[in-house]
């Protein structure tokens, strides 16, 4: 899997563009503290280096080298600053708090996905946030973005049993046109959620 994805993003061609997801954008500019950001598998950085450009302090990592490369390009073409590991998305400890944690297109098997996403809580710094957007299982009827299998997909209630012990400032179903890239174009089903 790791080979797949560094032979993606070792394209000369952002395949996710340079523009920030259109909700971490919106959610970024409501936010009047400008913390710690977390952003586990953040692929070629385009929402790293844009919450690095409005003054956030960016952590960000994933498993592939490529997209450590592509994201750090970004950076310097931008001229800010982020911190970028590489590491297996199960390896991943931290001393750091952080204010807000991203979830973005972060598409796990399970079980493995809802004891990843449970021990982020452990990296939440006091009042911290985590929200995201992630493809529905209604997504497997389009053709715009995700991974092609019902299992890697999300519904509603899986979101709520993952953070079962965290509230919900907003957990909503739409439908929304991607421009995002190669790979997410068009209309698609996502669930977005913001978590306090």
């Amino acid at each position: 899997m790791k080979e797949k994805w560094d032979e993606r993003y070792s394209n000369e061609q952002y395949i996710y563009g340079v523009e920030p997801n259109v909700f971490f954008k919106e959610f970024l500019l409501k936010q009047t503290k400008k913390g710690k950001n977390l952003l586990p598998a953040e692929g070629e950085g385009r929402n790293a280096v844009f919450a690095a450009q409005q003054g956030f302090d960016v952590y960000a990592f994933d498993y592939s080298v490529e997209a450590k490369k592509k994201a750090e390009k970004l950076a310097n073409l931008n001229h800010v600053t982020i911190n970028y590991d590489v590491c297996n998305i199960e390896d991943f400890q931290s001393a750091e708090k952080f204010d807000y944690i991203g979830l973005f297109f972060v598409h796990l098997p399970e079980p493995f996905r809802t004891s990843f996403f449970r021990n982020l809580t452990n990296f939440l710094a006091k009042d911290g946030i985590i929200f995201g957007e992630v493809f529905s299982k209604e997504q497997i009827n389009n053709q715009t973005g995700g991974p092609p299998s019902l299992s890697l997909l999300y519904s509603k209630a899986e979101i709520e049993e993952i953070f079962v012990n965290k509230p919900f400032d907003a957990l909503l179903q739409i439908q929304t046109t991607l421009n995002e890239g190669l790979l997410h174009q068009g209309i698609a089903s996502v669930i977005r959620f913001i978590l306090v």
